[in-house]
């Protein structure tokens, strides 16, 4: 079943997949996307979803972790193996595993049900407009960026990496250009916001970043968002790139050691 949003004219709008399970949530969910102006495209099963997104042109997808046949983690990492696509997850219980595993198929960011509309969309905003921005890795600071936090006794920022230059933190190397990762020498997997997230740890380097500045350049939050993604994709970035390459600063936040 596909919804279109009401046009005025006006250029075609950003198309949603949603692939939820509970028709009422699917419908209620549906309904109040396309009264943003999105265009929706919905799915009950995880199969039915990955014949949609295989017939093109949804800009983003929202999926439930919950799915009959295909579960919304497998539907993830299917996707995943030809599109770069925004990824949004939907939780019912908001477990760390869920979102662990969300994050760990390439899923961008997650929600957990019920989730306020306003809420939904300014996610959805935000990993909009991060599917147009090049790597944080190799941009200007957004302006307003401030590094380090308040009171906290750390090295000051110097400027960032050029696009394309290669750095190397011992036996860890990251191509900004390439947007290639090694771990001696060995290349090494990383879902896109793991990316984002390295290679703003990248530009810094020995410089504490606190978890609101961080929702704010990589996950592009203009609110406040959970910060508990930010600590979650650590987690899974440390597993990939080493346990002690990111340090913990009680209080502050998190800084790449040089």
């Amino acid at each position: 079943m596909s919804h279109s949003a009401t046009g005025d004219g006006g250029p075609v709008p950003v198309t949603i997949l949603l692939v939820e399970d509970d028709e009422v949530i699917r419908r209620s969910v549906a309904m109040a996307l396309e009264r943003y102006g999105y265009g929706v495209a919905t799915a009950g099963d995880g199969l039915t979803g990955l014949e949609l997104f295989r017939a093109g042109g949804h800009d983003l997808l929202l999926l439930d972790v919950m799915l009959p046949g295909l579960d919304g983690i497998g539907l993830c990492r299917r996707i995943r193996e030809t599109s770069m696509a925004p990824i949004l997850m939907m939780s019912a219980r908001g477990d760390d595993l869920d979102v662990i595993s969300g994050l760990e198929a390439g899923a961008d960011d997650y929600v957990v049900k019920p989730v306020d509309t306003a809420v939904l969309v300014a996610r959805i905003r935000s990993l909009l407009r991060r599917a147009t921005y090049p790597p944080a890795g190799a941009t200007c600071p957004p302006a307003g960026a401030t590094y380090p936090p308040a009171g906290a006794t750390v090295h000051q920022p110097g400027p960032r990496h050029h696009h394309g230059a290669r750095l190397r933190f011992g036996d860890l190397a990251i191509d900004t250009g390439g947007l290639e990762v090694f771990l001696a020498g060995e290349p090494i997997a990383l879902a896109p916001t793991e990316r984002r997230l390295l290679l703003e740890f990248a530009a810094y380097p020995g410089v504490v970043l606190d978890r609101e500045t961080l929702l704010r350049t990589v996950w592009d939050y203009d609110w406040d968002g959970d910060t508990r993604v930010v600590d979650l994709c650590v987690q899974r970035l440390r597993k990939k790139i080493g346990a002690g390459r990111i340090e913990t600063v009680r209080g502050f936040g998190y800084k790449l050691r040089r």
